[in-house]
């Protein structure tokens, strides 16, 4: 690879060793993919999971002396502040090693968001930015919806990044690989965020390359979008798609394909979603034991809709909305957390569904929309039904999934 100055300075530990280190791992994935050359960045957001091997690589940097260079958001691990009053089977160990992962991000110079969609609020780019970003609905968020530019970053990466201040040119970062080389003909209803939650999981039938989306509503929501990406990546590593007439790279289908014939066409029908959704969902009795919201986390506007729809109310079980920081002050500002919590409602900031203080949901079964907040928490021995956002609200309020 070629690299200039500075960017050689820091191989050579001029800059000290962490990162000297940083930059090494840059310099071999950029050997990986054949790079040419080092860019800059403006933006980078670490998918920090709160788990062993990614406090390792934290703390290996902090021992070693780095500091970020940019300034990256981080994801959720688990709120200390939330989950330390009183919460259940949280032991000692789970909060010291959130604790320890709070510590090697402060210390290395990170934004401490724990969010898991800066780019709808808190880290956006502007057009043709270069950004480094992991979190799996990040990478389409970023290149399809803003047209930034990164690359599908691991957590690691991202932080190499962050430490070094650019990243290796490859990949989604060069023009020729932005084009699409699959057309996907939507022809369900799409009516609600829900359906572009499973239009996202789609990945098996959609196959391997850049989709291009035609049939969408000229409208959509940022949350729709943010589960779109969310489940694309999840089903199919997609770290960019166009959508015809809406997303910028695609003002029409030619140009989306780069004035190429695609490589395949896939439709999609109300028959595939909601043969997924059924799939999808485990074995259950009819009855559920709580109600599970925000993988994405959910936004001020979805945290709004709950609210409106439970007042006066009183669940039958439990219900978890985990959002970000900056929504939960929102929604305290605005009283929807106290109309939450008078219907049974805890709204949950900075925290993943992927994390040790839900292990006292361990065997119960909860109703989510999100096909990744039901994946992610079985191994943890979570149950999810998928209903859309109005079933979860009822069955909640019943006990019962219809």
């Amino acid at each position: 690879m070629k690299l200039n100055e500075d960017q050689q300075a820091m191989l050579d530990g001029k800059y000290g060793e962490g990162a000297a280190y940083a930059m090494k791992i840059q310099v071999g994935i950029g050997e990986c993919f054949d790079a040419e050359r080092m860019v800059p960045i403006k933006r980078a957001h670490v998918a920090l999971s709160n788990q062993a091997g990614d406090l390792w690589f934290a703390e290996k940097l902090v021992a070693a002396g780095a500091k970020c260079r940019v300034a990256p958001t981080v994801n959720p691990g688990w709120s200390l502040e939330f989950f330390q009053k009183g919460w259940p089977d949280l032991t000692d160990a789970d909060i010291e090693h959130m604790q320890r992962t709070d510590n090697a991000y402060r210390t290395l110079g990170a934004v401490l968001s724990y969010n898991c969609t800066p780019y709808v609020a808190t880290n956006v780019p502007n057009f043709g930015e270069v950004c480094a970003f992991s979190e799996s609905s990040a990478p389409p968020y970023v290149n399809s919806v803003w047209g930034a530019r990164t690359n599908r970053e691991s957590a690691n990466s991202a932080l190499c990044a962050a430490v070094t201040g650019c990243v290796p040119e490859y990949g989604l970062l060069l023009d020729e690989n932005r084009k699409g080389d699959i057309v996907v003909h939507v022809e369900a209803d799409m009516k609600s965020a829900y359906e572009y939650h499973c239009l996202g999981m789609m990945g098996d039938k959609i196959g391997e390359g850049l989709p291009v989306f035609v049939g969408l509503p000229k409208v959509i929501t940022p949350e729709a979008l943010r589960n779109f990406g969310a489940q694309l990546n999840t089903s199919g590593a997609y770290g960019m798609y166009h959508i015809v007439g809406f997303t910028p790279e695609a003002p029409d289908l030619e140009t989306a394909l780069g004035g190429k014939k695609p490589k395949h066409e896939v439709v999609i029908t109300d028959k595939d979603l909601k043969d997924f959704a059924e799939k999808f969902s485990d074995e259950n009795d009819g009855k559920i034991d709580f109600a599970m919201f925000g993988c994405p986390h959910f936004t001020l506007e979805e945290t709004k809709y709950i609210a409106e729809h439970l007042e006066g109310k009183k669940l039958a079980v439990p219900m978890y909305i985990l959002v970000s920081s900056h929504a939960a002050q929102m929604a305290d500002r605005m009283g929807l957390t106290k109309v939450l919590n008078d219907a049974g409602a805890d709204v949950v900031p900075d925290s993943c569904p992927d994390q040790p203080v839900w292990h006292f949901l361990k065997g119960k079964t909860g109703v989510t929309e999100s096909p990744k907040c039901a994946y992610y928490p079985r191994r943890r021995g979570l149950k999810f039904v998928l209903r859309d956002l109005d079933g979860c609200i009822e069955a909640a309020l019943t006990g019962e999934v219809k």
